[in-house]
């Protein structure tokens, strides 16, 4: 339970967390490589010879077999729609198919054109002893849509072309469904959430009871029936069967909460503080201009679909991302997603689900630590006077203080709070700093080095509030060293400088503005500056021309 949880836990009915979509790549890794193909039909298939003509024909049979078994199943072989390739839309086109399907049957197969790593002969048609090699070629392929008795519903992706490469694509949701209707819980399930529950803690323990062998249980059974070229022996013998890699997971935290007005509230003020704080932006912006739809740059925090009922806070990182948005009226989801689950140091082989899914549990908490700090941030002000003082080295060293309104310094709290050094394990590098802090400053190399910004963050590492990782090169925060980097940055964008240039420059069309076509923060600026004018006229105090 992190702070997060625990400060909004009074409108929250119940929260859980799961897998979301899991996209698995299978394989046969001992034919892998050429020479043991080779081996294999040397050895199982009376030394049958591998040419162009052969795989032509393996592909041929498997079409054949895919035809027949679709009467059979009465499971029809369809087109996806022009121009169609998002696996999650075509989820909906087949989802009429799923309609009072028995457990573990095949409702659909979907027929399209996409790229695969198959194994070509290399050599003319008459050569019976080719050169073999794998190639990525862009073939028909088959999609099985599948209601599975413990899976609900799902899909398996084969290759036709020897060796057989397969995609399984499982939800945790469907999932747990099952169970609960296996254990009586009562439930409501809206497309890809739980809306209600009659016991969210078994539901938790549900999620966490998955394993591996859950997976390789579901997508063995299915590449088996799927790979009707092997004969029971040659799996036995000759390890004939798939093995089975991440190659795309979502693991989604859903907190529930009771009343739609209290989500909206919230996300509001997240959607507000996620313009400008976690993201590397020029620290001259003042809160209500106008934010574009995807900010340019790497390893950045974005809000997407701006112009949708709900927006989407996305944070980058590597091949994936944690995005944070509303569904189905009251549900915030949080959810980190990979293409390459090396990002998060996990190997790919399914047996690593465990560490999988504590590091992607690991990262939602972080990231919900992190929105908290940023909604309420607290410091004293004795905190801030020791900051702004000079701190001596054991070396006897004199390190400046921190002050809220210098430049280069907030440039690299901007750099410091991204999300995407949250992603990555908590850890940077100073060059992992140096283009965010140059693109918040607005200026180039020659005008801000390397070795300025590393004097600048030396000032946090004397403060405490920065540390080098032992035996490293990378740093992290510390401490209190995230919450004071955003209370500088909000002292900063969102009371100094909003203030002063109401007072200051104010921009003549804003007391002509309505105030149904103001923001909430900008309406409260205005009410500020409004009284700090009066306050300003009755001790008769006037601001310079």
């Amino acid at each position: 339970m992190n702070a997060f949880y625990e400060h909004h836990k009074d409108n929250i009915e119940f929260g859980y967390r799961c897998f979301d979509r899991l996209l698995l790549n299978g394989l046969i890794q001992p034919f892998q490589q050429p020479e043991r193909v080779l081996g294999f039909f040397n050895a199982y298939r009376e030394g049958t010879r591998v040419t162009r003509s052969y795989l032509t024909g393996i592909a041929d049979q498997f079409q054949n077999w895919v035809k027949n078994r679709s009467e059979k199943w009465d499971a029809p072989i369809l087109e996806p729609p022009e121009g169609d390739d998002d696996d999650s839309r075509r989820d909906k086109f087949v989802l009429e198919y799923f309609q009072d399907a028995q457990p573990n049957q095949v409702v659909a197969i979907l027929k399209a054109r996409e790229p695969a790593r198959i194994l070509v002969a290399i050599g003319g048609k008459d050569n019976d002893s080719p050169h073999l090699e794998y190639k990525q070629r862009w073939v028909n392929q088959y999609n099985f849509y599948i209601n599975d008795k413990e899976w609900g519903r799902m899909f398996v992706r084969m290759c036709p072309y020897f060796p057989f490469s397969a995609r399984v694509c499982l939800n945790q949701h469907h999932w747990l469904a099952n169970r609960m209707l296996e254990e009586d819980v009562d439930f409501q399930q809206t497309t890809n959430a739980f809306l209600k529950c009659g016991n969210p803690a078994r539901l938790q323990e549900l999620a966490d009871s998955l394993t591996s062998k859950d997976l390789l249980r579901c997508g063995r059974k299915w590449l088996a029936t799927f790979t009707p070229f092997f004969s029971d022996k040659e799996r036995r013998e000759c390890g004939c069967q798939h093995r089975l890699f991440f190659s795309q997971v979502e693991y989604c935290d859903n907190l529930i909460f009771r009343r739609r007005a209290a989500v909206d509230e919230l996300t509001e003020r997240l959607l507000d503080a996620n313009r400008t704080i976690g993201q590397p932006k020029k620290i001259t912006m003042i809160f209500g201009r106008k934010v574009t739809k995807q900010y340019k740059g790497k390893l950045q925090t974005v809000i997407e679909d701006l112009d949708l009922p709900n927006p989407v806070i996305r944070s980058h990182y590597g091949s994936g991302f944690a995005k944070q948005y509303v569904r189905d009226d009251r549900i915030l989801r949080t959810e980190p997603a990979t293409n390459n689950v090396y990002d998060y140091r996990v190997n790919k082989d399914v047996e690593n689900l465990p560490e999988l899914q504590q590091a992607m549990s690991g990262i939602i908490d972080n990231y919900q630590n992190v929105q908290q700090d940023i909604l309420e941030t607290f410091v004293d002000r004795g905190q801030l006077r020791e900051l702004a003082e000079p701190t001596r080295l054991p070396n006897g060293k004199r390190i400046p203080g921190l002050k809220f309104d210098h430049p280069r310094q907030l440039a690299v709290m901007h750099a410091l709070v991204r999300f995407s050094n949250i992603a990555a394990g908590g850890t940077f590098r100073t060059v992992d700093l140096y283009a965010p802090a140059l693109e918040a400053l607005g200026c180039s190399e020659a005008q801000y080095s390397l070795a300025s910004l590393r004097y600048d963050l030396s000032k946090l590492r004397a403060k405490k509030l920065v540390e080098r990782v032992p035996k490293t090169r990378r740093y992290r925060l510390i401490g209190k060293g995230y919450a004071i980097c955003v209370v500088f940055l909000k002292l900063f964008e969102k009371i100094y400088a909003p203030l002063t240039a109401g007072l200051l420059k104010p921009f003549p069309g804003d007391r002509k503005l309505s105030d149904e076509k103001r923001t909430q923060l900008d309406r409260l600026y205005q009410n500020v500056t409004s009284d700090l004018d009066e306050l300003l006229k009755a001790v008769g105090l006037k601001i310079a021309a």
